[in-house]
């Protein structure tokens, strides 16, 4: 081991040693700032990881074993016609009510069966942004203009960004749709439409099992939500009876695995998540179970995404917990000092928006009460919409598993786009106000 190697464990442990030698263990604001952590962490794993993250990581389970790299190529790869591609992933968060983290296995889905770089991105930044609930919520809560301006820059921004990172990334781009020109016409299995019908009713899971409660005087997604276990068990009848019939799986395996979620279901109507959890495990035991084939490469596909992207996502959301805390908490940075720099319109009070909204886990939804609560303390306009656009889309979690799919040079690239383009509409929203 050269004398290089010795200095850098040397420096190691001494940086350890003081860093948990001056922990300022027993102050008000670091001990908060460690069960914010906690809170948020456990917060997430409640409300996210059965209902959202599991629903995804089998969609793009399902992305692998299910829709050949051909397909993918088709419609989102370097050489697929740019409006169709484009079009298509810049509306995708208006069906997908996910958040920045529940979109990565999606995104991850996609992007690794050739799905080109533009597109990809702007699937990954539609995903959470254009969720169409939010939008609405943030018309009612925050004022009409702040929310048409928050749908209008959300969809711009999905199609800008994506061509933006296609540009910078071009060289790899044109050597990814050069090898994909000698790639032959993928082998049809089934019709389209059946595979489509197929994750549709994936995609139903997640969305209605997600379906977050609405006022009154909303009157279709407050109806939606007041049935929305019944809608999320149909979708998962469709799924079963497509399993068995188009893609062989056993039917009285999926008869039996059904059981414990119906009986739940029957007995327990008060905690909808333990059928909804049974029903996921019935159905990895299904596929785990069905020997070799497409059924076993889904679980797989799905498990292996799985310890990819949990870990890191626990562990930015236990980072970002100890910085920012949870909506109404503080972390170890304090609440006023971020009140206080998004202040005004300047370049600073967007950029500093843009930047903590980056970095912040927001759930769907939660933003808008967050920023309910600034402007009230006297967040300008500009900077509001700084936030909303940057902060649903990004997040610490959501950079770190980024950078494991795609590298740190597109992360990075990816994340700077996001935080000039939110700084910039703030700036240019807050001028005309």
């Amino acid at each position: 081991m050269s004398w290089k190697d010795e200095w850098r464990w040397l420096a190691g442990f001494v940086a350890v040693f003081f860093l948990f030698y001056f922990l300022p263990v027993g102050s008000v604001r670091f001990d908060g700032a460690l069960t914010e952590a906690l809170e948020l962490t456990k917060w997430y794993v409640r409300e996210h990881v059965v209902l959202c993250l599991i629903p995804a990581l089998f969609i793009a389970g399902g992305i692998a074993a299910f829709v050949s790299q051909a397909s993918v190529m088709k419609y989102f790869g370097a050489r697929a016609n740019k409006f169709l591609s484009y079009g298509v992933a810049s509306v995708s968060g208006a069906i997908l009510a996910v958040c920045s983290c529940t979109v990565l296995p999606l995104f991850a889905g996609i992007y690794k069966r050739g799905a080109g770089l533009g597109p990809a991105i702007a699937f990954l930044y539609s995903g959470p942004a254009i969720n169409v609930l939010a939008i609405v919520l943030t018309a009612r809560v925050l004022g009409f203009e702040l929310g048409a301006a928050r749908a209008i820059g959300a969809v711009v921004f999905s199609v800008v960004i994506g061509l933006a990172m296609h540009f910078m990334f071009r060289h790899e781009e044109h050597a990814k749709a050069a090898a994909q020109a000698d790639l032959p016409e993928p082998e049809v299995k089934r019709p389209l439409w059946q595979t489509t019908l197929y994750f549709a009713s994936m995609a139903a899971i997640l969305i209605f099992a997600n379906w977050a409660q609405a006022e009154p005087s909303d009157a279709v997604f407050h109806s939606i939500y007041k049935v929305k276990w019944p809608l999320t068990a149909f979708s998962a009848l469709a799924l079963g009876v497509m399993l068995k019939t188009w893609f062989g799986a056993n039917g009285p395996r999926l008869i039996l695995a059904a059981i414990p979620a119906v009986v739940l279901a029957f007995f327990m109507p008060d905690l909808p998540i333990l059928s909804f959890t049974a029903g996921f495990i019935g159905l990895s035991w299904v596929l785990n179970t069905s020997g070799e084939g497409e059924l076993s490469d889904w679980f797989s596909s799905s498990w292996d995404l799985s310890k990819q992207i949990f870990p890191l996502l626990i562990g930015g959301v236990l980072v970002s917990g100890f910085l920012l805390g949870r909506p109404g908490h503080e972390g170890i940075i304090p609440g006023h000092w971020v009140a206080w720099a998004v202040g005004g319109n300047s370049v600073a009070a967007n950029f500093f928006s843009s930047v903590v909204g980056a970095f912040m886990y927001f759930a769907t939804l939660t933003e808008i009460p967050i920023l309910q609560g600034l402007l009230g303390s006297g967040m300008g306009k500009g900077p509001a919409l700084a936030l909303l656009l940057a902060g649903p889309a990004l997040s610490l979690p959501n950079m770190l598993v980024l950078k494991t799919i795609m590298g740190t040079k597109k992360t990075a690239a990816y994340v700077t786009l996001v935080v000039i383009m939110a700084t910039a509409s703030g700036m240019f929203y807050g001028a005309l106000k």
